[in-house]
Order: C-alpha cells, then sequence, then structure tokens
C-alpha cells in the first residue's frame, strides 16, 4: 500500500490500525536493503500491538511469522479485519472465521468510494513492484471497479 501511494487509505478506513511486531521487523528489514517501505513510528495512527495466544493459531511451514501474528490479533481483537495479501493466510483467517481483505480489497473500495479516479494504473504499478496477480483476478477487480473492457 505505501509504494502505491495509498497507505493512508487504512486511517480513512478503519477505526484503528493495529500492526504486530513480527511485520514491523519485515518491513525494517525490506527498508534495511532498500526496499521503499513506511517507518511505522512515523505514523502516529498506526499502532504496535503484539498478540496474544499464538497458540491459537495453525503451524503451517509456509505462514510467516507476520501473518501468524496478524491472524493471532485478529482472533484477539473482536470484529477485526485483518489485512492479507498471502492465500495461504487469507486460507487460514478464513478458517478462523475472521473477517479479512487486502491489498486489491482496500483499493476496490477507495475506486468504488471515488478516492482513486482509475484503479487500472495503480495494478500495473503492482504488478512492476512484483504483486502476483494472475489476469484472471486483474480482470475481475478492473470489473467490479467499472474498468473492465469487456
Amino acid at each position: 500500500m505505501h509504494q502505491t501511494g495509498y497507505l493512508h487509505l487504512l486511517d480513512e478506513f478503519y477505526t484503528r490500525t493495529l500492526i504486530p511486531p513480527a511485520v514491523v521487523r519485515e518491513l525494517e528489514l525490506g527498508g534495511a536493503i532498500g526496499i521503499d517501505l513506511p517507518e511505522i513510528g512515523m505514523l502516529p495512527w498506526m499502532k504496535i500491538q503484539a498478540p496474544e495466544g499464538l497458540g491459537k493459531v495453525p503451524t503451517a511451514t509456509d505462514l510467516g511469522a507476520g501473518e501468524k501474528e496478524v491472524l493471532a490479533l485478529g482472533l484477539q481483537v473482536p470484529n477485526s479485519v485483518v489485512i492479507l495479501d498471502e492465500r495461504l493466510a487469507r486460507l487460514h483467517a478464513e478458517a478462523l472465521k475472521l473477517t479479512f481483505t487486502g491489498t486489491l480489497g482496500i483499493l476496490l473500495r477507495a475506486k468504488v468510494e471515488g478516492r482513486i479516479a482509475r484503479l487500472e494504473p495503480v495494478l500495473a504499478f503492482l504488478d512492476s513492484l512484483g504483486f502476483r496477480l494472475s489476469a484472471k483476478t486483474q480482470a475481475a477487480v478492473l470489473k467490479l471497479a467499472g474498468e473492465s473492457t469487456a
């Protein structure tokens, strides 16, 4: 979200935004190798919160520490919406009966609400960053955004 210039949407869409320490560490590691990522301490609307009850989250070898902590926070905080882009993490969120969205869901909401004029250039930019998005998913999102040519 940060690299698209739309990270601020989290503050606008959600009452509070919590981020677990493992995700903060992942962002710091990425920043240390030159990836353009946000400095969480510079975002007063984002609060770092360690989850309780990591034992309630299924252990999956392909699930990263950040995703595990996001899922644990989702279980801990009533009525939360967890933000996950990785397919495996989303499957676990579904199994845990957590409400979830991802980058595309947030961007689509922004488009529907008139906060983004066109979604296609944002999706193209995400693609240039290596964001995994199948042609089928991209077409479906653009159709929902009213930008489909088909």
